[in-house]
């Protein structure tokens, strides 16, 4: 297939298009990556996406699938070689379960404790943590979360491995304790050093000056979601 039937529209640093970068090629689709400027964005962003006007969009066949989750399913019933999602409809459930606790859990309150100070950055770390915790007894004993190989709840949980440290450097924190969280440090290790994920992660030098940017901007009113 070729790379004009698909189509990523997506901005850099955002851990939610790199979900669908991963998947793309973990499946090994070929695809055109088109950059997005979202604090000015396209005529074609906004056409693809009117309801969100958010990245990541996927177009396949001139047709748009907006929201990474929803990508990433489609990718999956769309391509059916290396799925990412579990075979049986109960660990399908329990991965798509997983997937929106981190993202409601750890993600926005990671968020909030970057871009605050003082009891609102405590209690935002604290929410991350304790969310963290649930995970690492469902991550212990495996290599991820899909088993032996990457899978879906894995893309969907990736940015804790890469994004969240750079939060916490940029938001002096921290959420992820290699002492108390061995389990997701190991897991991290694996993700990052998998052949596929290694060779597809934005610059960190420039991740630190596009957060510090972010968080500054931010920092007045934290409450804003990060959903780029």
């Amino acid at each position: 297939m070729g790379s004009q039937d698909v189509k990523l529209i997506s901005f850099w640093g955002s851990p939610f298009g790199y979900r669908v970068q991963w998947a793309l090629k973990l499946k090994g689709i070929d695809h055109e990556y088109i950059e997005e400027d979202i604090f000015n964005k396209s005529n074609l962003l906004l056409q693809l996406n009117p309801v969100q006007k958010k990245v990541p969009v996927l177009v396949h066949h001139q047709k748009p699938v907006p929201e990474s989750y929803i990508i990433l399913e489609y990718i999956d019933e769309t391509w059916k070689q290396s799925p990412l999602l579990p075979q049986q409809p109960y660990h399908r459930a329990l991965a798509r379960f997983w997937a929106k606790f981190a993202e409601e859990k750890i993600l926005d309150a990671a968020w909030i404790a970057m871009c605050s100070s003082g009891e609102d950055k405590e209690k935002g770390v604290n929410i991350a943590r304790e969310a963290a915790e649930k995970l690492e007894e469902e991550i212990k004993g495996k290599k991820f979360f899909g088993g032996e190989s990457i899978g879906f709840l894995d893309i969907a949980l990736g940015w804790i491995s890469y994004w969240l440290p750079v939060w916490e450097e940029v938001g002096d924190m921290k959420i992820l304790d290699p002492s108390k969280f061995p389990a997701i440090t190991a897991w991290m290790s694996n993700f990052l050093n998998h052949p596929v994920i290694k060779d597809c992660l934005p610059p960190r030098d420039k991740m630190l000056v596009y957060f510090h940017s972010r968080r500054e901007a931010l920092s007045s009113s934290f409450h804003g979601w990060f959903k780029v």
